[in-house]
């Protein structure tokens, strides 16, 4: 399907990004690039891809572009320097995990040009995003979803229509409440296994092929028998970020979450630990001192 959209722009190619742009190249898509960091661009051009000087560049060279931003003022500066093209792109697909108030401001801003924006959280870490493993919560305008079918199919291994615009944004936000939950569970299960004297990457064995295992377990378990949170696919500091707009979300609309709120002094001690750039698996690492089970970093 990759011959009728030979080329996808990409704005932002950090951890997701320039996974997702792996794949979609390996699919046979043509990618225009685009970060604020000259080493990541650079990385992009080393894979195959095409590197573009601003975001304003990678809207003229392309018909569908893909944001992966980590903060609302990277979208919106994304969103003008995308609408100043001399040619804007027809659709964006919005990925990041951001407030949907931030996502529907970069939505006027495109309209005005004739552009229009898909909200189109990923569920999925980068390990699993580098292996073509990421799920597409899709919202907005149908017929544009349907559109960029080919795309997310070159990049995921399924998407969804969730809904209008900001359907994909909330859909994200139950995924990650849960994310937030069974991280810090399989944490605490294999440091109660190591308390018991139980041998860490036996239980992790055992376990993830019985009815208590999780995704979580699986992705995250490996790195937390082994104590090395280096290879990151969600880095803590970043993860806080998630974490503070799920908070906000429930909070606006009235919903409890006591599990989710149990969650948070784990995740922010961990960075006090100072273990931001580390993958939030690292949470097992709080829970190895509460339980006094040293291990040296």
């Amino acid at each position: 399907m990759a011959q009728h959209i030979s080329a996808v722009g990409m704005v932002g190619l950090g951890i997701m990004g320039s996974a997702m742009s792996a794949s979609l190249m390996a699919a046979g898509f043509r990618v225009v690039g685009y970060d604020v960091l000259e080493r990541r661009r650079r990385d992009h051009r080393r894979a195959g891809g095409q590197v573009a000087r601003s975001g304003r560049e990678v809207g003229t060279g392309a018909d569908i572009v893909i944001c992966s931003l980590p903060a609302p003022k990277a979208l919106l500066a994304a969103a003008q320097d995308l609408a100043a093209a001399s040619r804007p792109p027809r659709i964006v697909i919005e990925t990041s995990t951001l407030p949907i108030a931030v996502k529907l401001q970069a939505r006027r801003l495109l309209r005005v040009r004739g552009t229009t924006l898909l909200d189109c959280p990923l569920s999925g870490t980068g390990a699993q995003a580098r292996a073509k493993d990421l799920v597409v919560y899709a919202s907005g305008e149908r017929p544009a979803c349907r559109r960029i079918a080919p795309v997310l199919e070159g990049f995921s291994r399924a998407h969804y229509y969730v809904g209008p615009f900001g359907a994909g944004s909330k859909m994200k936000f139950v995924a990650n409440l849960l994310v937030a939950i069974h991280n810090v569970a399989a944490a605490e299960g294999l440091v109660l296994a190591k308390k018991a004297g139980l041998d860490p990457a036996l239980t992790l064995k055992v376990i993830a092929d019985g009815a208590g295992t999780s995704r979580m377990l699986q992705v995250r378990g490996p790195m937390m028998v082994k104590g090395d949170y280096s290879d990151v696919t969600m880095k803590l500091d970043v993860w806080q970020k998630d974490m503070t707009i799920i908070a906000d979300f429930a909070r606006e609309i009235g919903c409890p979450t006591p599990l989710f709120a149990a969650t948070a002094p784990l995740y922010l001690a961990a960075l006090a630990m100072g273990r931001g750039d580390e993958d939030t698996g690292a949470v097992c690492a709080v829970l190895e001192r509460m339980a006094n089970l040293g291990r040296k970093r």
